[in-house]
């Protein structure tokens, strides 16, 4: 898919999950974005810089639980029973900055801005930039 066909479908399960059944200011959708970007770097913070899984609390489900740490699946296994990864809650880095991707997508379906397009704008006009334009050190 391309990013507007993601922008649509993305969107629209937001939609049908009830997350605009009110209106939101464009500083709410910001600041949603900025949480994800903060929710990564307190993953960073955690040293999980890969995707790592929470075990749900459904008894039925019997295989195990994939985590990169032992002792939480040891700890998932002692509260919940076995869990499965496909089941549960996807952790990490990677989903917190995927969240924030997510999120912007969700918005420019709602304002439909063509998001493909301005990323292409943006990057070829990037090409165009001197090495570290601007002097700034980061």
């Amino acid at each position: 898919m391309n990013l507007n066909q993601w922008r649509d479908e993305i969107h629209a399960l937001a939609k049908e999950k009830g997350w605009w059944e009110g209106e939101r200011t464009f500083g709410e959708i910001i600041a949603l974005c900025h949480s994800e970007l903060s929710e990564a770097l307190e993953e960073y913070r955690a040293g999980n810089y890969s995707i790592y899984y929470n075990c749900t609390k459904n008894p039925a489900i019997i295989e195990p639980c994939i985590y990169e740490d032992d002792n939480q699946c040891e700890l998932a296994f002692m509260y919940y029973g076995e869990c499965n990864y496909k089941n549960s809650k996807p952790e990490g880095i990677p989903i917190e900055l995927a969240d924030c991707i997510i999120r912007i997508l969700d918005y420019c379906g709602k304002e439909g801005i063509d998001i493909e397009e301005a990323v292409k704008i943006k990057h070829q006009y990037n090409k165009t930039r001197p090495y570290r334009h601007g002097g700034k050190r980061i």
